[in-house]
């Protein structure tokens, strides 16, 4: 088997800001390295940290050198990045914490030793890292959650919701079901939708794994299944149009088929975000 060097890189304050509170990053690897061939070079995580805070603050700093002590156990390379506040007109403060010129330095630099890279975030001003690896004959992949730049996923040579990966991210309220198995809750996308029939089929993945570009759930080496969902099941409030858009990321209740014990059907969907596009 042809082994695939691969080097990922998470923009940490992005995946905050947008929707990825509470990432599960050795769930993150495991998917990664669940391709064929795929082997780990470099994993890095670029994270804003705010030096007075953790002088002055025995709360932030034990909780922010747990996070980092955690991650580098699991692999990972911290990169800190300074926070810095800033005072807006209406006297309010904000803080930013930029990491795309040391990961782009960091990327550019150590792309001669990687096969495939996997950008974690949605900030579009890596759209042209994105193309400049390309141009080097890298596989360059986005994994993000909301509010990802459309040129950064078009540019991309796969882009994935984090939304979907199946145990990224906890799903609040969920019964004590192993995700994939019936009675568990978790996430997927429409990927047909019948307007006449008030019916559709759901995109989802049972386990990490498997040839992702096989997205065809039909096929037999396919890592993807289909749920059954009645139009009853979606939220009367959600315009059902852009279901068929795969705008929408849905999570539902898993559960077997009453007339095939093979098949799925999705009771309970709620729309957890309706802008990402597939």
């Amino acid at each position: 088997m042809t082994t695939i060097k691969v080097g990922v890189y998470v923009d940490a304050e992005n995946v905050l800001r947008c929707g990825g509170h509470g990432l599960r990053y050795d769930t993150l690897l495991d998917f990664i390295l669940s391709q064929p061939g795929a082997v780990l070079q470099r994993a890095c995580i670029y994270q804003g940290v705010d030096k007075e805070r953790i002088q002055a603050e025995d709360l932030y700093r034990t909780s922010v050198h747990g996070f980092q002590r955690a991650l580098r156990d699991g692999g990972w390379k911290i990169v800190e990045k300074p926070v810095r506040w800033f005072l807006q007109e209406d006297g309010s403060k904000i803080y930013k914490a930029n990491a795309d010129i040391d990961m782009t330095v960091d990327i550019l630099t150590q792309a001669r030793n990687l096969d495939r890279i996997i950008l974690v975030t949605g900030d579009g001003d890596f759209t042209a890292l994105v193309e400049e690896l390309q141009n080097q004959g890298k596989r360059v992949e986005v994994l993000s959650f909301l509010n990802t730049a459309l040129e950064l996923q078009q540019s991309a040579d796969q882009s994935y919701s984090g939304y979907l990966v199946p145990g990224l991210l906890p799903v609040r309220d969920a019964p004590a079901v192993p995700w994939g198995k019936p009675g568990s809750r978790i996430r997927g996308s429409c990927v047909h939708w019948d307007a006449a029939g008030h019916y559709g089929f759901i995109r989802l993945r049972l386990e990490s794994g498997g040839s992702l570009h096989l997205s065809d759930s039909r096929h037999p080496d396919s890592p993807y299944q289909s749920a059954f969902v009645a139009g009853s099941e979606i939220p009367k409030t959600f315009p059902q149009q852009y279901l068929a858009q795969r705008q929408a990321i849905l999570e539902f209740d898993l559960f077997e088929s009453d007339r095939d014990p093979d098949s799925f059907v999705a009771r309970n969907c709620t729309v957890i975000t309706s802008r990402y596009a597939a």
